[in-house]
């Protein structure tokens, strides 16, 4: 059985749609969701889901190995990050090369980098007057948004496209394909 943890920091929408889709599947589970907000939405959906998840805060995450023993402790295959908004340390991505996968709602290089998330995003595609955005899953490494593309996925823009409805783009293209990659990036490894 393949193991994922996934880190959230708000809704857990992307959470949940991992959690769901690998539900139907034998050979992956979701064995954990880690939250650095006790008020972050992803805990309620988990509790409703049945699946553990815990909050941490910046100390245990930066300052400890705590996060870090935890994470060993849980055997991932993959560390998945879902809107999780916080620089991963050195010492995590050391502990798992190639195996701490992100989600970016912009293609990468444009658009990446510290502060640049959410809705900070979609507002500079269209003050920028972009004709197409989209996602980017890649690997993390010790520097926001730089590490290898895994695979893209584009949707066009159109003038009077609201930053709004780019984001509300930008979301199906995450629901579609972030599962789905990470399902081929898990089984392609054995």
């Amino acid at each position: 059985m393949k193991r994922i943890v996934i880190l959230a920091s708000g809704s857990g929408s992307n959470a949940e749609n991992i959690i769901t889709y690998f539900r139907k599947r034998k050979q992956i589970e979701v064995s954990a969701v880690l939250t650095n907000k006790n008020t972050a939405q992803v805990l309620e959906r988990c509790k409703r889901l049945k699946v553990p998840a815990l909050y941490f805060n910046k100390a245990a995450f930066s300052d400890t190995t705590t996060i870090l023993d935890f994470l060993v402790s849980q055997k991932p295959d993959l560390v998945v990050l879902a809107g999780f908004l916080w620089k991963i340390p050195k010492n995590l991505v050391a502990a798992f090369p190639n195996k701490i996968v992100n989600i970016h709602p912009a293609l990468l290089p444009k658009y990446g980098g510290k502060g640049m998330y959410g809705s900070k995003v979609h507002k500079a595609v269209k003050e920028n007057g972009e004709t197409e955005t989209g996602i980017t899953i890649h690997f993390v490494n010790e520097h926001y948004d730089e590490g290898a593309i895994i695979y893209q996925a584009k949707t066009s823009i159109i003038a009077k496209d609201t930053a709004e409805q780019i984001a509300e783009k930008v979301h199906a293209l995450e629901y579609e394909h972030f599962p789905v990659v990470l399902e081929k990036l898990l089984l392609k490894n054995g």
